[in-house]
This record gives C-alpha cells, sequence and structure tokens, in this order.
C-alpha cells in the first residue's frame, strides 16, 4: 500500500534530498574554477567524483557520454534489480518521514 505522501506528490527539499551531491551554489563554483584548477583537486575540495566536476565544468562531455552510453545499450547495462529496489524503499521511507514532519514541498 503506497504512503499518502506519493498520491500528493510532494517534493523532498533540496537540501534534505540524499540524492543530490552538490548544492547550487558548489556547482557554480566547480564551473568558475574548471580549468583553472585540476579536476582531480576540484573533486576532493568538493568530495565528488572526477566525472562529475568533468561534467558540470564541461557540460558537452556530458552529451558526449550519454551518447556512447546510449550506443551501447542505455543505462540498462548498469541496472541491478535488488539494488534498485533497496534504494526505492529507502527513498519511500525518507519521503514518508519528511512528510510525518511536515518537511515536504509542493
Amino acid at each position: 500500500m503506497p504512503y499518502k505522501n506519493q498520491k500528493l506528490k510532494l517534493k523532498i527539499p533540496r537540501e534534505k534530498d540524499a540524492r543530490v551531491k552538490l548544492s547550487l551554489e558548489d556547482r557554480a563554483e566547480i564551473k568558475k574554477l574548471y580549468g583553472t584548477i585540476s579536476q582531480r583537486k576540484l573533486a576532493k575540495m568538493f568530495g565528488v567524483s572526477r566525472s562529475l566536476v568533468r561534467w558540470y565544468g564541461d557540460p558537452d562531455k556530458h552529451k558526449e557520454n550519454l551518447k556512447r552510453r546510449e550506443e551501447r545499450g542505455g543505462s540498462m547495462i548498469y541496472y541491478d534489480k535488488d539494488k534498485h529496489t533497496k534504494k526505492v524503499r529507502e527513498t519511500r521511507r525518507k519521503r514518508q518521514t519528511l512528510y510525518l514532519k511536515g518537511e515536504l514541498e509542493k
């Protein structure tokens, strides 16, 4: 049986969403510093992967990567059903606790 918050289509605020790795300010900072500081140093500064830094710094590289991935069979080659099921459950529980606390936004 679905949680009530799923029927209401409420959003998790960006600062409470565990899937978000960087704030919007951090993303803008990476774009600004990209090319002046090495990707490895930027990744270490922000605590993310080097590829994430590269994609934020040069969005065209990200588009190229998505195109190559689609040619290889799309995202399904990376899909793990059990892992996905577990993550969906975790997200639903997290949303439910935020809903009960009144922290979801429309």
